[in-house]
């Protein structure tokens, strides 16, 4: 045990050095897409579960999984994939041990999950074999240093990228054993240079990092913006959309949104990048009629270097999503629907 866990410090040591060469900031923007495709979703029937806010789906194999953040019992639902026929709920809401508080995203590799509760301040490791069971449950507890983490990504099997909100970096490369290995980058804003705590919060940033060719990108939660780091080359590309910067008001410190609802999810695939993108503001939100309908319709497509490809419109409007390029499909989930898990038959590729 203790070889292996040097083997992974040498490795997190070695993924900083390399990430710490180039800091090179091409600052870009973006007005369209030159391909703008209208897309239809089929629903999914998955009626033995009840999903209340269906944030987040992924797929490893032949289980996709839906983290659910309002279902009264459980947080996650299991279900055969591609079929979606439902397996069970596991992860109990509570306070207990082996139990959440709160969960924010989850990570499917390697025959493994990896979960995160902010509230609790760890992140959790089962067996996808053994997901049911709470003794097969091992926690991480996070760096104390660590301002309520709110996304994270696996680095290399050994390591985990988790978004900064002091203000004083982007993100930070966390070890096995949850202690912040290095800090990295800074909040790439033109029209704020004071980078404190409030700034931080309005630039909370969804998060996704592909091994395979080390790019890590970000996308902004308000506003337009696209960040993509190569963990390889060290190169950073920020890309400002129409929208800009995300806009806010800032009271007693805490940053209060204004302007728009930016996006809500992100994939990183070998050549493409996968954006969910809302675009409405907070007074049009604020102004819909009961039931308020929640989403973004948009899903943006670009190259790993940031240049926008496609744009396409659904149906419906959408939170999570999980890109199968080889089946050329996309599952999504529609909070706004007694039917939430929705496929999509991609035309790009």
């Amino acid at each position: 045990m203790r070889k292996y866990l040097s083997h992974n410090l040498l490795i997190c040591c070695l993924l900083t050095v390399a990430i710490g060469c180039k800091n090179t900031n091409n600052n870009l923007s973006y007005d369209s897409f030159p391909v703008n495709i209208s897309l239809t979703g089929k629903s999914i029937e998955t009626d033995s579960v009840m999903l209340r806010y269906p944030f987040r789906i992924k797929h490893q194999d032949s289980l996709a999984i839906v983290m659910d953040l309002h279902h009264p019992d459980y947080f996650y639902h299991s279900f055969t994939y591609p079929q979606f026929r439902y397996i069970s709920s596991f992860r109990k809401r509570g306070q207990a041990p082996e139990e959440n508080l709160s969960v924010e995203n989850f990570r499917l590799a390697g025959g493994k999950m990896w979960g995160l509760d902010a509230n609790k301040h760890l992140i959790t490791n089962l067996s996808l074999q053994r997901v049911h069971e709470k003794t097969s449950t091992k926690e991480i507890s996070l760096d104390k240093e660590i301002i309520r983490a709110l996304d994270f990504a696996l680095y290399d099997d050994s390591c985990f990228i988790i978004p900064d909100y002091s203000g004083k970096h982007r993100f930070h490369i966390i070890d096995m054993n949850g202690d912040i290995k290095s800090s990295r980058g800074e909040i790439p804003s033109v029209e704020h240079k004071n980078k404190d705590i409030a700034l931080a919060q309005a630039w909370r940033s969804f998060i996704d990092y592909n091994p395979d060719n080390g790019i890590l990108a970000m996308v902004t939660q308000l506003g337009e913006v696209l960040e993509i780091f190569n963990l390889k080359d060290g190169t950073h590309i920020v890309k400002f959309g129409p929208h800009g910067e995300p806009e806010y008001n800032e009271t007693e410190g805490m940053a209060i949104p204004s302007g728009i609802m930016g996006f809500s999810d992100i994939q990183v695939t070998d050549k493409y990048i996968y954006a969910v993108f809302h675009g409405r503001s907070f007074k049009e939100i604020a102004q819909q009629r009961q039931p308020a309908t929640d989403g973004g319709q948009y899903i943006y497509v670009f190259s790993v270097k940031g240049e926008p490809l496609v744009k396409y419109t659904l149906d419906r409007f959408i939170y999570g999503i999980d890109v199968n390029e080889e089946t050329k499909e996309m599952y999504a989930v529609d909070v706004n629907s007694n039917l939430p898990v929705v496929k999509f038959k991609l035309e790009h590729l």
